[in-house]
Order: structure tokens, then sequence, then C-alpha cells
């Protein structure tokens, strides 16, 4: 009878060995067998206040991981559970259980570059940011005239201001954080360069009026000068700047050739029509022809018209002027 019991404790023993071993096997297996999600990336959005066991289910559910109790207790062990970063994580090819904690560890989140070219209105601006970060494009071209925000931001406008540079913004950025970080790039770039008396005792929001229209008239680097010189000179004797991208700018900034009645319309942008500087900048200007705006070459030009070849023919009387037109239409 005794031995009977023993003999049947012996099977029970052995009966839960074995179940526990098949069972540490199949976690193992579980747990160090990797999953494939090959070419499908799974997106998970953490929002501020979920909790992990929020976040295990999901990658569950999309067979990112075996077990959502496992990750959990992996979680809790590596001490994630109570210190997750919010915001987009993607999941894609190999991942394992220890890839998969590493990258909420690491707060491994989405991350989107974007790039802002010289040049940019605040238009093509808000267009960029509204593809790249999903944000109201209308917004962006509201706020450049939301006087309490660009108060806060000691600006006169947004226009000129967003510094053209690649950044690379967190998923989930809101519109104004994009912006205040872009004010400040162009507050960086530009520390040094306002000391001294500007040329033609301009301030420094009209050195940035002056940097977007050279911007706006020439890409090749040499020029900037000499067509900064051009608009200092004509400031300088009171003459209209008849500068084209003005007007452009004031017609919506839709690049086109403008006609007779173009140039004869009323806007404050108009420089046809009105003596001095427009009231902004006309785009995003880069360094280069911030520097020729401060700094404009030494001439006595005051007119210049394109040679088809990417840059310009430079004159000083409106008779030489015409003959650089008659030029560039022949060659």
């Amino acid at each position: 009878m005794i031995k009977g019991a023993i003999h049947m404790l012996k099977w029970l023993v052995l009966s839960l060995v074995l179940v526990m071993a098949l069972a540490i096997w199949y976690l193992w297996d579980i747990y160090t067998e990797p999953v494939q999600l090959g070419s499908r990336v799974v997106t998970v959005i953490l929002k501020p206040g979920d909790t992990f066991w929020n976040v295990a289910d999901t990658l569950y559910v999309e067979g990112v991981v075996r077990s959502r109790r496992l990750l959990v207790y992996q979680a809790r062990l590596w001490g994630l559970d109570k210190r997750l970063s919010p915001g987009r994580y993607d999941f894609t090819g190999r991942q394992s259980y220890e890839s998969v904690l590493s990258k909420f560890r690491d707060a491994d989140i989405v991350r989107i570059r974007v790039t802002v070219p010289e040049g940019a209105t605040v238009w093509r601006v808000a267009s960029i940011l509204s593809d790249r970060l999903k944000v109201d494009s209308a917004a962006l071209v509201d706020m450049n005239s939301d006087r309490p925000f660009l108060d806060s931001l000691g600006l006169p406008s947004l226009e000129g201001y967003l510094f053209p540079e690649t950044y690379v913004f967190d998923w989930g950025t809101t519109l104004r954080e994009a912006v205040i970080r872009m004010v400040r790039q162009w507050e960086k770039e530009t520390a040094g360069l306002w000391r001294g008396e500007f040329p033609n005792r301009l301030s420094v929001h009209e050195i940035m009026v002056m940097a977007s229209i050279v911007e706006s008239e020439t890409r090749v680097s040499h020029e900037r000068k000499m067509v900064s010189s051009v608009y200092h000179n004509r400031l300088r004797l009171r003459m209209k700047l008849d500068a084209d991208p003005t007007v452009i700018y004031g017609l919506g900034g839709n690049d086109r050739k403008l006609s007779k009645t173009d140039l004869k319309l009323e806007t404050p942008y108009n420089t046809y029509v009105k003596r001095g500087l427009p009231p902004n900048p006309i785009n995003s200007p880069g360094l280069e022809s911030i520097r020729a705006a401060l700094s404009p070459a030494q001439t006595d030009f005051l007119f210049f018209v394109a040679d088809n070849s990417g840059g310009h023919f430079f004159a000083k009387t409106n008779e030489e002027h015409n003959l650089n037109r008659l030029r560039a239409r022949t060659e």
C-alpha cells in the first residue's frame, strides 16, 4: 500500500516536472524565437498616460510579439512600465522581445526630416510642414498675421524668419513648436551679424527685407552682393526699386511673367508703384543673401537684367540697361 503510494507520488512528481519543463521550453521558445514582420510596418502611437499593457496589447494583436503577458513581465523587470516616452514607434523586419523593449527604453521614436529651402515663402513652408508633419497649412499662414504670437517671438512677421535649413522633428511635433524652432534657428544663425551701422541706416527687419529680395533675384553666389548694391544704390537715390519678385509676392506669390497691368496694381509690395522697401520680407533668405544685404558690393550699378545663362548683366545707366536687355534677347 505504502509502496504503491510512493510509486504514484513518483509518477506525479515526474509528470509535474515534465509539464514544467514543457512550459519552460514553450515560454523559452516564445521568448527567443523572433517574429519576422518582413516589410510590414506596425505603428504604435504612445500617448501621455498610456499604460504598457495597452502597448503590449497592440503589439500582440498586430503580431509583433507572441505573448503580451511575457512582454509586460519583461518590461516590469526593465522598469519600462513606469517610464514610457510618448511618440510614434514603428516596428518592421525581425523583432524579438529584447528589440521591442529596447526601442521603448531608448525612446527610439519616429523622427521626420523637413527641409526648408532658401527663398521659400511662408506659403511654401506651410505646404512643406503640412506634407511632412501633417499639420494644418492654413494655420501657419494665419500665424503670419497673429500679432500676439508674433509679439511673443519679438518679430514683425514670420515671413523671412523661418530659417531655411534641414530639421529633424519628433513625430507629433506641433505647428507652433516647429515654427518656434525655425525662428530660434534664425536667431542662432544670425546672432553675430547685427553689429555696427547698416548700409542706408536700415533696421534689422529692413535688412531681412532686402535679403529676401536678393534671394529672389539671383541664385548665383558671386552676384548676390552686386544685386544688393543695385537696390541699396536705388534706395540711397530715392529711386523706386522696381523689383519684380516683390510684385509677384503682392499678387499671391505665383511666379509668372508680369504684365504692364500687374506693375501698376496697388499692393504694399509693388515696388514699381511704392517707393522704398516693402513692409515685410518676401521669403526666407539664406545666410549668403543676408550677408549680401548687410555688405553690398561697392558699385554704381542701378539696373540689371537676366542674361539667359543664370546670371545677369549690370548697368549704371538706363541707356546701358536697354542695351543689355537687347543683348539678353539676342544671345
